[in-house]
């Protein structure tokens, strides 16, 4: 009996022993996962699978920069921020589909927005979208072979380089064969041939060389003096007219083949012809640069005084002594406001780096130009010192927690903090600041900001509203509405707009909003053709105009026929506050509009605008 308990001890032992090995191994392969760069050679039998996951990356990397140079540095969308009746231009360029981040551009309440991004940010937003993409490599032909792919949370690291990119991709990846036979590997490194950098930084130089010189605002009144009329005066003793829409027709088909003749000194063109040179910018850009707009995009043209549709200028001559020689004058003075975007491409082979932004001329002047120039900071030192330990907590409006990506900025710089992930925040370092401004994002919810001070250790909370998605049914007159709209809710937090019937699906949050709802309906309301006689005092000729003796000459002033073919018939504007109890249990979201006067003459039309100011709407949650 003493012998078997002898020999129980011992097993006891081994398997103590045993269990201590297995763990040390387990620590000692933890602990190389997550510290170790380094990955052994592969073994031969494991360098197809390897290969074809490099080559994959290498594929990943190279879309994420091809997205990137035609996003204009950004492959994420920001919310958007439509453009107004007097700014026609949105936060976005819609080109071909493509919707493009202005780098500059005026928000549709005149505010001047400059969304330049940075070097450092493009590199974070190519990690970002290659940590998303990763899962697009598959090794699914390799498991029938019997091989096994285990893959972990990927980790990127991007440097955006003149002639490169370079991916440092950290992700525990295991390869195993059988029982015997494996690869680990921790760190996965690639290098990506493109001029991403160089491009980049010569759209800088562009975008510094137009905001300091404002040279589009100068061709584009070069042009508008030479395809519309500005200042002038004709000897004539009847008036003169121009329609206004044949006026911007002209103009804007002049400005697309100018503006797209523009080009750089040291691009690859032919400056033989002295013509030429009137189009070439100085600036030193070692790479081909056009320069693109389109009648086909938003853009705003108005001009002043006018009548309607025509521009008329009326005749002077009634001085006295001047009747003996018949003489009658004819002056001009019209003043243009012009808005519109133009897309700059800067081109080296088969890589194409784009952005916009917008072009404005008030008063027949170029706008005020930005003081300054934009300048990258690759790395912040408000940034690189993180060092006041900041609890942060972010809460929906009910008090829940909820995860959320947090940032910081300070003195005009954002740092990206990290990312929530549990019910009681997250204790991370913020560098030292006052009045520095925490900002939380969250899907599904509407991105919350709030000014804080981080010189003293504490903890931040922050609560975010949750957005809705709801189903939009329009009424009209109290029946179903299958027609054309357009519906606008506008808060100083969130915007939303829909092109109803064709979207009908909305996401919205609760506060406060101003709802507009625009309906349209095919119309033809015909503003025939008119003669208008305009009469002026001459001097007479001959003897009695030296002494200042005048009389009356009329002239018939010819209106052509215009068709309004699509005219505003119903709608109205609401202010509305949305409350989390209506919105937060609600599918569907009901607008009851009323029409208005069927338009049958222009003057019906214009006072339609009027009405539709004052006529409100129906709003429910259900």
């Amino acid at each position: 009996m003493l012998l078997k308990r002898g020999l129980k001890g011992q097993v006891t032992i081994f398997i103590v022993v045993g269990i201590l090995l297995v763990a040390l191994a387990v620590l000692i392969f933890v602990f190389f996962q997550k510290s170790s760069p380094v990955k052994s050679e592969v073994p031969k039998e494991f360098q197809p699978i390897y290969n074809d996951f490099l080559s994959c990356l290498e594929e990943q990397v190279s879309f994420g920069i091809s997205l990137m140079e035609s996003k204009g540095g950004r492959i994420y969308e920001e919310t958007f921020e439509p453009g107004s009746s007097y700014m026609p231009f949105s936060n976005v360029l819609d080109f071909l589909g493509n919707k493009i981040p202005y780098w500059y551009y005026v928000s549709g309440n005149n505010l001047e927005r400059e969304k330049v991004p940075s070097k450092l940010e493009m590199q974070n937003q190519l990690a970002l979208f290659l940590e998303e993409s990763v899962s697009r490599c598959s090794f699914e032909k390799y498991y029938p072979q019997g091989f096994s792919v285990y893959t972990y949370s990927p980790k990127a690291s991007v440097k955006i380089l003149d002639k490169s990119v370079e991916l440092d991709l950290r992700m525990p990846m295991s390869i195993t064969f059988g029982e015997d036979s494996n690869f680990i590997s921790n760190s996965h490194e690639v290098s990506v041939k493109s001029n991403l950098g160089s491009l980049y930084d010569a759209a800088v130089k562009i975008y510094n060389y137009e905001q300091n010189s404002l040279f589009l605002e100068e061709y584009t009144l070069d042009v508008l003096r030479l395809y519309a009329p500005v200042d002038g005066v004709e000897l004539s003793c009847s008036p003169k007219t121009w329609n206004a829409d044949e006026v911007f027709e002209e103009f804007s088909s002049a400005l697309e083949g100018n503006l797209y003749a523009l080009r750089n000194k040291e691009g690859n063109y032919e400056l033989n012809d002295k013509r030429n040179k009137y189009f070439v910018l100085d600036f030193d850009v070692p790479y081909d640069v056009r320069f693109l707009t389109s009648r086909n995009w938003s853009k705003t043209y108005e001009v002043v005084p006018s009548t309607g549709n025509l521009l008329i200028a009326t005749p002077v001559g009634n001085q006295a002594g001047l009747g003996i020689m018949g003489f009658c004058y004819t002056p001009y003075h019209f003043v243009y406001d012009i808005k519109y975007p133009v897309l700059v491409q800067v081109s080296h082979g088969d890589e194409i780096f784009q952005f916009p932004f917008a072009v404005v001329v008030s008063g027949n002047n170029p706008r005020e130009s930005l003081v300054g120039e934009y300048i990258e900071q690759p790395s912040s030192q408000v940034c690189d010192s993180k060092n006041t330990p900041m609890n942060v907590v972010a809460y929906d409006m009910n008090a829940d927690p909820i995860v959320a990506d947090i940032s910081f900025q300070c003195a005009g710089v954002s740092c990206d903090i990290g990312s929530i992930k549990s019910r009681s925040g997250f204790v991370e370092n913020f560098p030292q600041c006052v009045n520095g401004v925490l900002v939380a994002k969250s899907e599904g919810f509407v991105s919350a900001k709030r000014i804080v001070s981080t010189v003293n250790p504490g903890t931040l909370e922050i609560f975010l509203n949750k957005l809705y998605e709801l189903d939009v049914n329009l009424k009209l007159n109290g029946a179903e509405y299958s027609g054309d709209a357009m519906i606008l809710f506008n808060s100083p937090d969130h915007s939303a707009a829909i092109n109803y019937p064709h979207t009908k699906e909305i996401s919205l949050s609760s506060g406060e909003y101003e709802v507009r709802v625009y309906i349209y309906r095919n119309s033809s309301i015909k503003i025939p053709s008119s003669v208008n006689e305009q009469c002026i005092d001459s001097p007479k000729s001959g003897l009695s105009g030296l002494f200042g003796l005048t009389e009356e000459k009329c002239f018939e002033i010819e209106v052509p026929s215009q068709i309004v073919s699509n005219a505003l018939h119903g709608g109205g504007v609401q202010n509305y506050y949305i409350l989390e109890s209506e919105i937060s249990g609600a599918t569907t979201l009901e607008i009851g509009a009323t029409s208005l006067p069927a338009p049958t003459s222009l003057e019906k039309l214009q006072e339609n605008y009027l009405l539709f100011e004052d006529n409100r709407m129906d709003i429910t949650f259900k």
